[in-house]
């Protein structure tokens, strides 16, 4: 018989040592970090193609 992961869900957790549970909260927190400052340096495509079309949109209305 198959092992069946979702008959795990409602047995209580099992207690993890803390130096791994510290190693794993400081991973988390560098990956974090890591990504606030990817997204601090990177352009939101999405903001940028909005901006521009509002331009385009004013200068047309300007124009005519």
């Amino acid at each position: 018989m198959e092992y069946n992961p979702f008959k795990d869900i409602n047995k209580p957790l099992k207690e993890v040592p803390k130096e791994l549970k510290s190693k794993v909260m400081q991973d988390i927190a560098i990956a974090k970090l890591l990504m606030d400052l990817a997204q601090l340096f990177s352009y939101n495509i999405g903001d940028l193609i909005e901006s521009v079309m509002k331009q385009r949109k004013d200068k047309t209305r300007d124009n005519q």
